[in-house]
């Protein structure tokens, strides 16, 4: 059995309220929660909640601390799809070489170059090495900017096996926070971290929302490296512009051709500045300045 999503929309104000009644009530069962701002000047958010297998009595608790609360009780279920991690961690682990950085496992290390940034991602911890172009455009863009810009803190979003954290900080020697909504994908990255010899530098975490107050202790941030997908993007622009610096970059994926104006719209709407798109396989890797 796969994941099942509960999410639920909400005012800001009610959603203030109510996520902390979720996290205490889900606390010790380790249930992912994320609380995301859908329309900024509606004033509307989503809570949401994961749950990995069968959600025996979830939805039963949800609707309690709903009712105990006097909210609305528009609950909504999605099932999410069972991935099979080891079969796209094997399709992933195919040597990436992007800029100066080569992305492989243990088995390819004599393909390493004199000048390469090497980033080792071993077969059981490889989540999204190289999927779909979007990795190595990030990888590209991440050269760039931080050989122009110099930043001296980063996040990467969403970072899954924490290949993007690990390029910054190899590169740019500077202190990177990496956070993921998935547990599993945490202590992933952290594995990822270890083995790459960076530890002092990237931080990893479990932070399902900018709520989360590991982003307030580490930030605001220089860059901002979030490989996702267009529409949480989309959704995370009021944030993403309260968490980067003045004049600092945001590079931004996961996005389709076909989504590329419609993501720039919600950043140009904060007030940030295309820099560059790169298109890759399909995909494209968007350059931001704020």
């Amino acid at each position: 059995m796969g994941q099942t999503r509960f999410f639920f929309t909400a005012a800001k104000a009610d959603a203030e309220r109510l996520f902390p009644a979720f996290e205490a009530e889900f606390e010790e069962d380790g249930l992912p929660l994320a609380r995301v701002e859908l329309d900024e000047t509606a004033g509307i958010d989503e809570i949401s909640l994961y749950v990995d297998g069968d959600p025996g009595d979830t939805e039963t608790r949800i609707k309690k601390i709903l009712r105990a609360l006097d909210a609305p009780q528009d609950l909504s279920r999605e099932n999410l799809p069972d991935v099979d991690w080891v079969a796209r961690s094997l399709e992933g682990l195919k040597p990436v070489r992007a800029g100066r950085f080569f992305v492989h496992g243990g088995h390819d290390r004599h393909r390493r170059r004199i000048g390469d940034i090497s980033i080792e991602i071993e077969a059981g911890l490889a989540f999204g090495t190289g999927h779909h172009g979007t990795t190595a455009g990030c990888l590209e863009t991440i050269e760039k900017v931080v050989r122009r810009e110099h930043p001296r803190s980063a996040l990467d979003l969403g970072a899954g096996s924490a290949v993007l954290a690990i390029a910054i900080a190899k590169m740019a020697h500077i202190p990177v926070l990496a956070t993921d909504i998935d547990p599993v994908a945490t202590k992933v990255a952290a594995e990822n971290v270890r083995l790459n010899g960076v530890p002092a530098l990237v931080r990893t975490a479990t932070a399902p929302g900018f709520h989360h107050p590991v982003f307030s202790l580490a930030g605001p941030f220089d860059l901002i490296v979030a490989n996702i997908l267009a529409r949480p993007l989309m959704q995370l622009a009021p944030q993403m512009a309260r968490h980067v610096t003045p004049g600092g970059s945001l590079i931004l994926s996961g996005i389709l051709e076909r989504q590329r104006d419609a993501v720039l719209a919600a950043y140009s709407a904060q007030h940030f500045r295309h820099v560059r798109t790169l298109p890759r396989e399909g995909w494209v890797t968007l350059h931001l300045k704020r």
